[in-house]
């Protein structure tokens, strides 16, 4: 099984779509490092030598932020949004969408489910 940067690749994957299990890599990320270190995209994930592993690995280390350093430098930004009281670091805040998006209808992904407004009673018609 191979371990990169603490997570395990899922051994029937190829190694271009396993290296993606990995926080802070993408397609073409993945495509870089593995041109970089000559491991071939179609190669098996169980079928990696040690060796072929060690250079992913070493790779990943040295040139790229991934996993709890890039959680961690994300955090470490829009926290400096939220303190600076930027308009971007307001609607973290809030827990709106940041990019512009409309809220009147849709935005239920950052805003939740939504509420019901309690005490707005009508008077049926007919009633005086």
């Amino acid at each position: 099984m191979a371990r990169i940067a603490g997570v395990d690749l899922p051994k029937e994957k190829r190694i271009d779509i396993g290296l993606r299990y990995i926080f802070g890599i993408g397609p073409y990320r993945a495509r870089l490092i593995l041109e970089k270190t000559g491991v071939t995209p179609e190669t098996r994930v169980h079928k990696l030598t040690d060796e072929d592993v060690a250079k992913l690995r070493g790779c990943i280390e040295e040139d790229y932020d991934v996993e709890g350093s890039l959680r961690g430098e994300i955090n470490m930004n829009i926290k400096r949004l939220v303190d600076i009281g930027s308009y971007r670091g307001l609607r973290h805040r809030r827990g709106l969408p940041v990019r512009g998006q409309r809220t009147k209808t849709n935005a239920r992904t950052r805003k939740g489910p939504k509420r019901a407004i309690g005490g707005l009673k009508r008077k049926p018609p007919g009633k005086k």
